[in-house]
């Protein structure tokens, strides 16, 4: 087996799709010449000014001008079957005019194409588009063929984008079958609990303690937290927040510090050291006010209460939420068990004291009957059966895709702490691996092969030259999990030619499982630091775990995020300081990690923790790489919009086959014109080849003749008219997102019976 694990062959996007059109469904021709829209008079004081997010997607229906000035209007595809995230088939309404004629034609296509997704940008691309069913009631086949012709020459060469919630919102999620990873653990870890101020210091095995240049304290290099040694008195010293906490053991009693020791006014002057110095001499703090200070060596969460359990009922059911924390933590009834959410598990308890026990696969139904609605519906991406928890599968088994050009990309220097590079046997392997660098690197035989941000390079030495490669040995692909290396196993070569090769990294390489027909955050396993000695300081690897960064999914980003202040004062997660080989020095301040984001500088990315620097909490692997060099899947989803800065839409400007161009609001001719909108274009295509339109009371129409459809086909239009407007909610709702620059770790999926709520940090009335 070699290292080109098979997959689906790679989709290569076009960069640009056709031009939206936010006319309403009435015929072409009759657009041109639509009153404008009168406004009811403003109230007095009131601002006239009205601003319309544009969809992300540029929204629907898409109106084009054909290379014989017809107009062809494609309404919003209705997707039947989206297999393995790569083909697609859908249906579509179609309307015709021809050049010089008054009438339109309408009809229906089949579509298949392939697709490529964008997840950060919430869209799918179809491309290499076949039109391979029409159906237009009374038309000439000439006019038919003139019609699908059209379609062939329009929509494939500028592809169509949609907007990825809208397919999600009609795919049949008992068709989105989970690939289970039977190697992730399921056992609980240390979990504290408090109704109290409380902070939990989570240091990665057995505190290392690294000496300060001059000065007769030691700081702990393998926590999150600023915790020092005093040498002379053996006292530890925690910062909390502006004030400090001192203990002669670490587990306590932490009290008040009160004057520190003259060590720490000596300092080094360093950017490392600024927080530290900001704190100094420290704010008072009465006993009243010292925290409860939970010290863990393995990776513990914290259930952190504002007080006593506040119960809140969950729907109509015997479901209770405990709202005032910020963990995810519910009850059935007031004495029944306690469930606790983390890192994409359940565990559950006969109390919050604990013990705890793994409780995903045996959670009630009623965490099933939460509605949409709920201030943490979110958690339904981690219940198995649900139809969020199938999307967030779904989103998690798209692969990310870059052609890599194997001349070009360059190598990451690769240093090893202490100089020499040592190696430690991958168990049930004959491999090694470099256990004192930050680098993945793996021995096979007298050859080295290094995976670095989703590309792997090939060496005769440890230390280099490296190459790209575009093949190598299959037994990396049997590195187990209890392997910290097993997450390059989820990198393969799909396509090596000469100069360049087509790489795949699964979402399981930046620490994304899928279990239990859900998807968790790492495999659960703990891996202990490197550790070296040899120079003034410690040298310390750690590896990042799936515990100890109060780590939650959020479903708009279908990714993890980090964790919560009670967990340390440097990005709020972190498994310690970050050790230079060449300057033997650490760099404290950049080293906080958590998943999908760090305090670290952008030199510091890592495809494990995600984008640095960004609020957005999913990041692509190949995001770092270079453009020239590493040429991404979903590139198209950053260059394929244009703003129209004199409405303010985003709008598709692309020019069609044979001359034809797409129509957009502020085009003159058949479609153009400035018209209303009339919501989400009630059009729609029939299984039976017809074309409906939605009436007011709920009904269906043929446009063609005013007839009713059969019972099985209303089913269908019940259904994909239900999926339309939920998709498009949710649309809009991501639209405004990240139109107003709000967090996005604050989702509540969308639901098209839910109500609205302002989220906290804007989002323009999305729903939390």
């Amino acid at each position: 087996m070699g290292m080109k694990r098979q997959t689906s062959r790679t989709l290569v996007a076009l960069l640009t799709a056709g031009s939206v059109c936010l006319s309403p469904i009435a015929p072409l021709l009759e657009a041109q010449t639509a009153a404008p829209t009168t406004k009811p008079a403003a109230k007095a004081g009131a601002s006239t000014a009205t601003t319309q997010t544009p969809d992300v997607d540029g929204g629907w229906p898409r109106d084009y001008v054909t290379a014989n000035g017809g107009a062809l209007r494609i309404f919003q595809p209705q997707i039947a079957s989206w297999d393995g995230q790569r083909k697609i088939l859908a249906y579509a309404a179609i309307s015709f005019i021809p050049k010089g004629a008054s009438k339109q034609t309408m009809g229906t296509v089949k579509l298949e194409g392939d697709t490529s997704v964008a997840v950060d940008e919430r869209l799918v691309n179809f491309t290499d588009l076949k039109v391979t069913e029409s159906n237009f009631p009374n038309v000439p086949n000439d006019l038919v063929k003139e019609i699908v012709g059209e379609i062939v020459k329009l929509v494939p060469q500028n592809a169509l984008v949609m907007g990825l919630d809208r397919v999600l919102a009609r795919l049949d999620k008992s068709t989105i079958i989970p690939k289970n990873n039977t190697d992730v653990k399921a056992e609980p870890p240390p979990i504290f609990y408090s109704t109290t101020p409380a902070v939990l210091v989570n240091i990665d095995s057995d505190p290392i303690w690294s000496p300060i240049m001059g000065n007769d304290l030691k700081f702990a290099v393998n926590t999150n937290w600023d915790l020092f040694q005093h040498s002379q008195t053996n006292a530890y010293f925690l910062r909390y927040n502006e004030s400090w906490l001192t203990a002669s053991d670490l587990n306590g009693p932490w009290k008040p510090a009160g004057k520190l020791p003259d060590s720490f006014k000596n300092l080094p002057e360093d950017a490392n050291w600024k927080e530290v110095k900001e704190s100094l001499p420290g704010k008072s703090l009465k006993d009243s006010a010292v925290p409860k200070v939970f010290v863990s060596t393995k990776p513990a969460e914290l259930i952190l209460l504002t007080g006593a359990p506040s119960y809140v009922t969950v729907g109509n059911t015997q479901l209770l939420w405990v709202n005032n924390t910020e963990s995810d933590v519910f009850r059935l009834g007031r004495t029944g068990p306690v469930y606790f959410l983390i890192s994409g598990r359940w565990f559950s308890a006969s109390d919050f004291t604990g013990p705890w026990t793994f409780a995903t696969l045996s959670l009630p139904p009623e965490f099933k009957q939460m509605p949409l609605s709920h201030d943490r519906s979110r958690i339904l991406a981690s219940v198995p059966g649900t139809d969020q928890a199938a999307e967030a599968v779904l989103l998690a088994q798209i692969p990310q895709i870059a052609t890599v050009n194997k001349k070009q990309i360059k190598a990451p220097e690769v240093a090893y702490d202490g100089g020499k590079p040592e190696f430690q046997q991958i168990e049930k392997t004959n491999l090694q691996r470099a256990a004192n660098t930050d680098k993945d690197i793996i021995k096979v035989g007298d050859l080295y092969y290094m995976c670095f941000q989703g590309v792997w390079f090939m060496g005769k030495s440890p230390t280099g030259p490296w190459e790209a490669t575009g093949s190598g040995p299959g037994e990396i692909y049997t590195i187990p999990a209890s392997s910290p290396s097993h997450n390059v196993t989820y990198v393969t070569v799909q396509e090596d030619h000469d100069d360049t090769a087509v790489y795949v990294a699964a979402a399981a390489y930046t620490g994304m499982m899928i279990a239990w027909g859900c998807v968790v955050w790492g495999g659960g396993y703990y891996y202990p630091p490197y550790v070296g000695y040899g120079g003034f300081y410690p040298m310390y690897r750690p590896y990042y775990p799936s515990y100890g960064y109060h780590a939650s999914y959020n479903p708009w980003t279908g990714a993890y995020s980090r964790g919560v202040s009670a967990y340390g004062p440097y990005g709020g997660a972190g498994v310690g300081a970050s050790y230079n080989p060449r300057t033997g020095t650490y760099a404290r301040g950049a080293a906080a990690y958590g998943p999908y984001g760090s305090r670290a500088a952008a030199s510091a990315y890592n495809p494990r923790t995600g984008a640095v620097g960004t609020t957005r909490q999913g990041s692509n692997v190949y995001g770092s790489w270079g453009s020239t060099a590493v040429a991404r899947g979903d590139q198209w989803a950053q260059t394929s919009r244009v703003t129209n800065n004199r409405t303010g839409n985003t709008t598709r400007v692309t020019q069609g086959s044979g001359g034809g161009t797409a129509v957009s609001r502020n085009t003159p001719g058949p479609g153009g014109g400035t018209v209303a909108r009339t919501g989400n274009g009630d059009v729609y295509a029939g299984r039976d080849g017809n074309v409906y339109q939605k009436e007011a009371g709920g009904g269906w129409s043929e446009m063609n003749g005013g007839n009713r459809p059969d019972t099985s086909t209303a089913g269908q239009l019940n259904r994909d008219s239900a999926a339309r407007a939920e998709g498009a909610q949710r649309t809009k709702d991501y639209s405004s997102s990240t139109r107003s620059g709000g967090s996005s770790s604050s989702y509540k999926p969308s639901s098209s019976g839910g109500g609205r709520t302002a989220s906290r940090g804007g989002g323009g009335g999305r729903r939390r």
